[in-house]
């Protein structure tokens, strides 16, 4: 059996070892340790291995919480102290940037790191009926793998939540829809919790009081979606609580539905929100773009600073989110809101936005390379960007360094999803 020494981590949450010119990368080691392992997949440069056993243990190194880690493909890191996990995320975050971009921040910021347990208020899990394992299945992915993972309870979905996977089994198995409901996705607001089903033939009038009754008894919303996302509807109840979160520092309150794209770990959101204005420094008067808005999460928190904010985003219903919240703020008069599409970004369609002070930008995993592209000689003067990709992110930054001619002014990672391999981060970005 190969035995290696793990220097790091990938960003996949892997070990990584070198052997004769190759890197391999053993799922389950931690840094620092010795290890045996067996590999199940072999190519010319790399191989991808099991860990088989530990021969010289990492003091970070825990017992996982969780019954289902190492099979429930929704964690990966549970086997390492959560204050570590932080660590290695910086450490994969600072790579990115130097391997990808030849960069390094002027300043590390201090990470931005949360309650490592029953933090995931979005979920989307799977749901199958499988008669060998009892039943119907419910929970996340196994890793790597498209059958469901046997999940009787979750570390990382609020106990409320975690409490319902079994009823909610019993539940499902007693539709007629058994076999035809491939996904419940949660979204679990400040107000209520909404499970929004997936279902692919109609309910029956049977169906329809199991469902009423078990939202009445567990306090919980159903909605159901006989097709894409947008089609989602409010089942039951059809008064009561609304979905929503807040931002108490800056006073607001942000309506969302449960298909919307919101983050996952409210606390850890609240603490971005604060970092990313500061690092903004927003002054009254000034006129300011957020770029990938959303619903508003950057967008109305900069205009309770006093500066007028320019919101774009590619999704006509996000859009329509953000205008009623910024209305329902009394932030109407300082917020715009603009539907495009930023993956097709040019400087014309940027310069047609007006001038700004200073930019936002929020890109999902794929990144801002066009928005990078297009900012002009008249480009805003700092630029914060909260990325969900480190390697799109040092991408784009090489572009704003070695082109646009910004300095690389900070970054810091953020630890919204604990457990996982999921690095978020922050950087600015000013001109020189």
């Amino acid at each position: 059996m190969p035995i290696g020494v793990i220097e790091s981590l990938d960003h996949e949450a892997r070990g990584i070892a070198r052997l004769e010119g190759k890197t391999i990368f053993v799922d389950g080691a931690l840094p620092g340790e010795t290890v045996e392992y067996a590999s199940f997949r072999r190519k010319s440069s790399y191989e991808l291995a099991h860990l088989v056993s530990v021969l010289s243990g990492s003091p970070a190194r825990v017992k996982p919480r969780c019954e289902h880690f190492g099979i429930c493909g929704g964690c990966v890191m549970q086997h390492l102290d959560p204050m570590a996990q932080v660590a290695a995320k910086q450490r994969v975050l600072e790579d990115s940037l130097w391997h990808i971009g030849r960069l390094r921040p002027g300043q590390m910021l201090a990470p931005i790191h949360g309650e490592p347990w029953g933090y995931r208020h979005r979920a989307r899990l799977g749901v199958r009926k499988v008669p060998k394992k009892g039943g119907m299945l419910i929970g996340f992915h196994e890793r790597r793998s498209s059958y469901i993972a046997d999940m009787r309870s979750c570390a990382v979905l609020p106990p409320h939540v975690s409490d319902l996977l079994l009823p909610l089994r019993e539940l499902f198995a007693a539709l007629s829809v058994a076999e035809r409901l491939p996904q419940v996705e949660v979204a679990v607001g400040e107000q209520g919790t909404a499970l929004v089903l997936r279902i692919l033939e109609p309910l029956n009038a049977r169906d329809e009081d199991l469902l009423r009754q078990f939202a009445d008894r567990h306090r919980i919303v159903f909605y159901l979606q006989p097709k894409g996302p947008d089609t989602a509807y409010r089942f039951h109840p059809l008064p009561g609580p609304r979905l929503s979160y807040t931002l108490p520092e800056f006073g607001l309150e942000l309506d969302f539905r449960p298909t919307d794209f919101t983050q996952v770990n409210h606390a850890v959101n609240r603490v971005l929100v604060r970092r990313a204005l500061r690092l903004l420094d927003a002054q009254p008067g000034e006129r300011i773009a957020d770029l990938f808005c959303g619903l508003g999460n950057f967008t109305l928190p900069i205009a309770r600073s006093g500066a007028t904010v320019v919101g774009v985003e590619g999704s006509p219903a996000l859009v329509e989110r953000g205008r009623q919240s910024a209305a329902a703020n009394g932030l109407a008069d300082r917020v715009e809101f603009a539907v495009a599409n930023l993956f097709e970004c040019t400087t014309a369609s940027l310069a047609a936005l007006g001038r700004f002070d200073r930019m936002l930008i929020d890109p999902p995993r794929e990144g801002a390379i066009e928005v990078v592209k297009a900012l002009g000689e008249d480009g805003p003067r700092r630029i914060v960007y909260v990325s969900c990709n480190p390697a799109t992110l040092a991408r784009d930054a090489q572009v704003l360094v070695a082109v646009k001619g910004y300095g690389f002014t900070a970054a810091g990672v953020v630890n919204m999803f604990p457990h996982t391999g999921h690095v978020e981060s922050i950087a600015v970005f000013d001109k020189a």
